[in-house]
């Protein structure tokens, strides 16, 4: 009796756990679209043949690639955000959208307070002032205190509540902004960013991306953060005006900044670079063994959640 064929996917391109394709591999028959010469011609002769997409929140998914898949039944993603996947595309065509939620919010909340306490107590600069052998000759400045100042936090979802959680550990006063206020909540919220930016020591970024959140961090909102403000983003860096943070670091018109994500990633300016009272991270927030993990199982059960109901397990929101 012959055995029933594995469902076909379409990986777009390397995951970042390699854990996960080995698994994929040993439930389905998984192609690597980055791995072929021609990823156009593939598509055009090969598409039709598979039924599911795997892909990731750093890869994305165009539409142009749905378009060539016909018999595309669902996607499955490795990642919080949705931003990079042409989720209208997909649900023009009724194909559900699966992601990875929740599993990585305490990862990225210690990452946001990891931010936060190096650029205030100057932990990475510091300890290049210690290599370099410099400390025999001069006294490190002191800088900024954490504990007890006020936070404020931009989008207060899954993540934007787990950074609120740890804030209290630090006896710090924490406020937010959402669009909509966020059902009981005890938390202040602020009726604008600049608002919001303004009454902050701490702005923190735990926002969606996309268009509706382009560059709402801008020079404006920068300026309202001021001379004694930080700027912490383990959102998306389409979030931030790059540039206007640029300027406003080497102005100090804002204390410092620290950031896990760029505009253009893997590509930072090396204006950033170049400066003390900003720590710059490479998109690492929920880089752990045990969230990569968690994250890697929920992508599979996506797709086992498909095969078997037709319903994925965490699917992306309608808008």
């Amino acid at each position: 009796m012959t055995q029933p064929s594995k469902p076909r996917l379409l990986q777009i391109a390397r995951l970042p756990l390699a854990a996960l394709e080995t698994d994929l591999a040993a439930r389905y028959d998984v192609v690597c679209l980055a791995d072929q010469a021609d990823p156009v011609a593939f598509l055009a002769e090969h598409g039709a043949s598979f039924i599911g997409v795997v892909t990731s929140a750093s890869i994305g998914l165009k539409g142009e690639v749905i378009a060539a898949l016909p018999h595309l039944q669902v996607i499955s993603s490795f990642g919080v955000g949705f931003d990079s996947l042409d989720i209208a595309a997909a649900q023009a065509r009724g194909i559900p959208v699966g992601y990875t939620p929740d599993v990585l919010n305490d990862c990225v909340a210690d990452m946001a307070f990891a931010l936060m306490l190096d650029v205030s107590r100057g932990v990475a600069a510091s300890d290049r002032f210690v290599r370099r052998g410099e400390w025999p000759n001069a006294r490190y400045a002191p800088l900024t205190r954490v504990s007890g100042k006020r936070l404020g936090i931009v989008g207060m979802g899954r993540i934007g509540l787990a950074v609120a959680e740890r804030a209290t550990g630090f006896r710090m006063e924490a406020g937010y902004y959402n669009r909509r206020p966020v059902e009981g909540s005890p938390l202040r919220r602020l009726e604008s960013l600049r608002a919001l930016a303004e009454w902050a020591d701490y702005l923190v970024l735990t926002v969606a991306g996309g268009a509706s959140t382009r560059h709402m961090v801008n020079r404006e909102v920068l300026d309202a953060l001021g001379t004694k403000g930080y700027l912490i983003n383990v959102a998306r860096g389409s979030v931030v005006d790059e540039a206007a943070l640029v300027e406003a670091l080497q102005q100090k018109r804002i204390a410092g900044a620290g950031l896990d994500v760029f505009e253009n990633e893997p590509q930072v300016p090396a204006a950033l670079m170049a400066l003390d009272n900003v720590v710059l991270t490479p998109h690492t927030a929920s880089a752990t063994h045990e969230t990569r993990r968690a994250m890697a199982d929920l992508v599979l059960e996506n797709l086992a959640s498909f095969y078997a109901t037709g319903a994925v397990r965490v699917p992306v929101p309608v808008a």
